[in-house]
């Protein structure tokens, strides 16, 4: 379910630089159209380039995350991986019902062992998605500063 929801936040993700990459293309088109007889920007015209507004580069900056890994390392903490040296169980009679018992409860300790692996995977897997969630959210606040601009440098040249 986790790697599920990561594969749509990358989708996301990389559907916002598209858009970024076309807006590039269509501020690059409005400069075109706001130049007088092609040539020269008319001072009416002046705008500054939206890519060195510190909110860009904040939002547009290389991934801190960097490259996919698909085998994330472990966090351990005191996890020898084997029970007590002697057993999980005191032996009283020593017969083949604390023999059974021990194996048991050896059998228990690994599962709990194992879901705490899972949860602490888990964790992991939340935090990289929080990350990307806040890479996200600034990627689209951006984007949405940068159309709007657009959009008023377009209407501006429609109404002259």
């Amino acid at each position: 379910m986790l790697d599920d929801q990561g594969e749509q936040l990358e989708r996301v993700e990389g559907g916002l630089d598209t858009i970024n990459q076309d807006m590039r293309e269509a501020e690059e088109h409005l400069k075109g159209m706001e130049k007088c007889c092609g040539l020269c920007t008319l001072p009416c015209f002046k705008t500054e380039d939206f890519e060195k507004n510190s909110e860009y580069a904040k939002a547009w900056k290389k991934d801190d995350d960097g490259g996919v890994i698909s085998d994330q390392p472990r966090i351990t903490v005191g996890d020898s991986g084997m029970g007590p040296q002697g057993g999980y169980i005191t032996r009283i009679t020593n017969d083949a019902r604390e023999d059974e018992m021990d194996e048991n409860v050896q059998q228990v300790s690994t599962m709990v062992g194992n879901l705490r692996n899972m949860a602490i995977d888990m964790s992991t897997e939340v935090s990289n998605q929080n990350r990307q969630l806040d890479r996200i959210h600034e990627k689209t606040q951006s984007n949405e500063v940068r159309v709007e601009s657009a959009n008023k440098r377009a209407n501006k040249l429609i109404t002259k």
